[in-house]
């Protein structure tokens, strides 16, 4: 589906742009933009370039976490590293933040991990059935098994977060002269590596039938509209400081699957959602 998320995303920003350049439409829809209509000259659609290249491998990067091993290890790691990673490049940089700054992203940091942590299945429990301790298997194997497993987790996580953080560091970069433009520009370049992946996997998931490819839709023009939501933080206040917040992006998808979906929380779930509150309040305070 990243085939049809991105492109739409692009189609929605590159459209708005489009209108921004209309002389009666360009007031009204740069207000409070900045100069959302300007490129910023080639550095910035470089960076805007590699920002979408690296948004996009690293959710190829999530999905084949997710597909070839466990997701309590996948998300998690991708969550913290594509955090840490720009706001380590932002203190390089220059930024200071106060001591209550620090102790509130520390918080959502760790929230971030913890609300990435999906609920884990319960073990069957055949120890009192008949034949229940053929179940077992080999206790060797199955922890190789196990633990090999992880390491690609783990693997795939760095992957994902690395290319979501260069991605978070990329857009800033790209943001500094615009804001329609730049995304516009960043969208674009991840269709067309996902278009290159999807050819090169000989998927066609534009044949997808039922209302799988309208909700696909509907995702990327909402995501096209969080990059644009991004950008305005990082133009408005402290960079590292608006990663942060914005990678709390879990948090939200649980939410939405408790309230929509009606699906259970665990307690360390309810817990990250209250130390993102919690952090998020330092932050801004």
């Amino acid at each position: 589906m990243l085939a049809v998320t991105v492109p739409a995303g692009a189609v929605v920003v590159v459209a708005v742009a489009l209108l921004g350049e209309v002389p009666w439409l360009g007031g009204f829809l740069g207000h409070g933009l900045g100069s959302s209509a300007s490129f910023g000259g080639w550095g910035a659609v470089g960076w805007a370039v590699a920002s979408g290249v690296c948004g996009s491998s690293g959710l190829i990067a999530f999905y084949a976490g997710v597909a070839a091993a466990p997701i309590t290890v996948v998300a998690p790691v991708a969550a913290l590293v594509s955090a840490v990673l720009p706001v380590g490049a932002a203190i390089a940089d220059g930024e200071r933040l106060t001591a209550t700054m620090v102790a509130g992203a520390l918080l959502c940091l760790a929230a971030i991990v913890l609300v990435s942590m999906p609920p884990t299945r319960r073990r069957r429990l055949d120890a009192g059935r008949p034949g229940g301790s053929q179940s077992t298997g080999d206790p060797h194997g199955t922890s190789q098994h196990g633990a090999a497993s992880r390491l690609r987790g783990l693997g795939y996580g760095v992957a994902a977060g690395a290319g979501f953080g260069l991605f978070f560091l990329f857009l800033k970069n790209a943001g500094q002269s615009g804001v329609l433009w730049p995304v516009a520009v960043s969208r674009t370049a991840g269709t067309l590596v996902a278009f290159g992946i999807a050819l090169a996997t000989r998927t066609r998931p534009w044949r997808r039938r039922g209302g799988a490819g309208a909700i696909a839709l509907i995702s990327g023009a909402v995501d096209a509209a969080a990059n644009v939501c991004y950008v305005l933080a990082t133009r408005a206040g402290l960079f590292g400081l608006a990663v942060v917040i914005t990678s709390l992006y879990p948090g939200v998808t649980v939410l939405l699957a408790r309230v929509l979906l009606g699906e259970r929380m665990c307690w360390w779930q309810r817990a990250g959602l209250l130390l993102a509150a919690l952090g998020v309040v330092m932050v801004i305070a």
